[in-house]
């Protein structure tokens, strides 16, 4: 055979895309923790508030329906967006946020970017489904994709925690010289919303930059992380809710719902992180 009939076969043998392959394959983990926090750490392990009240868990676990990584999308439409009468496509419009017909949750301001005309829409290009975590004993977990965990061409930037259950228990404790209630208050929370399709308590969102191209390594191990830190506790007011007769705070009562409701803000208020390696096949 002739050389110039080999060499096209050399350079073909050569090149690291085959077709028919993704622009990325995504190799994700997911780690969820109660974060140390040394600076408010006491020697009993409760953790210091700014309220000078001190909470030491004893459970924390929640569950994470699933993680989507979002893209954006060419898109444009014409309109202006109104939560009370959405799009087609849309529906269940509250807490910031809308159902897209296949799942996804859409925040407004991208819906509003949609039609407002040549904007960009995103697109979910991966769900990553995760389940119940405990974040007192932290783990690492290797997670699948789906449809798949291969991403077209286009760039994930961002990353949509549905968060759909929550159970917190511990002991909550004055830190004054002059306390303003006297010894430890056992307290119990445990939320979890049903309905189907199951409505998140919170939608926790984490910016990404992942580009899936010819340009980038194209293997991509992303280890997603979420700690919840006490800070989530610092607006409660811990004189105000009694124990029952079992001796436990039950803040699922409705005369504790000042205390719920500023716990579940401060979990709405969790940021996501994600650390991102890029390697050739």
């Amino acid at each position: 055979m002739r050389l110039h009939l080999l060499l096209p076969l050399f350079l073909l043998g050569g090149c690291a895309w085959e077709a028919g392959e993704g622009f990325a394959m995504l190799e994700p983990t997911v780690r969820a923790a109660y974060a140390p926090e040394p600076s408010r750490l006491t020697p009993e392990g409760y953790r210091r508030l700014s309220s000078d009240y001190q909470v030491r868990l004893t459970t924390a676990t929640m569950r994470l329906e699933r993680i989507e990584l979002t893209a954006q999308s060419g898109g444009g439409g014409g309109g202006a967006f109104d939560p009370a009468n959405p799009p087609p496509g849309y529906s269940l419009c509250h807490n910031g946020h809308c159902h897209r017909d296949d799942g996804a949750l859409i925040d407004y301001e991208d819906i509003a970017a949609e039609l407002g005309g040549g904007g960009t829409s995103p697109q979910t290009v991966a769900t990553l489904p995760v389940g119940e975590v405990d974040l007192l004993a932290p783990e690492t977990r290797q997670v699948t994709c789906s449809p798949a965990c291969e991403l077209p061409s286009g760039a994930v930037s961002r990353g949509q925690w549905a968060v759909t259950a929550l159970t917190l228990e511990g002991l909550a404790r004055d830190g004054r010289d002059t306390p303003r209630f006297v010894g430890e208050k056992p307290f119990r929370l445990e939320l979890a919303p049903g309905g189907d399709p199951v409505e998140p308590l919170a939608v926790l969102r984490g910016d990404l930059d992942i580009p899936a191209d010819r340009e980038h390594a194209p293997r991509v191990r992303l280890a997603l992380q979420l700690e919840m830190t006490s800070r989530v506790f610092d607006s409660v007011d811990w004189a105000l809710p009694q124990p029952e007769g079992t001796g436990t705070v039950d803040l699922n009562a409705a005369a504790n719902a000042p205390a719920r409701e500023a716990i579940l803000k401060g979990v709405t208020e969790l940021t996501p992180t994600a650390e991102v390696t890029r390697e050739d096949r």
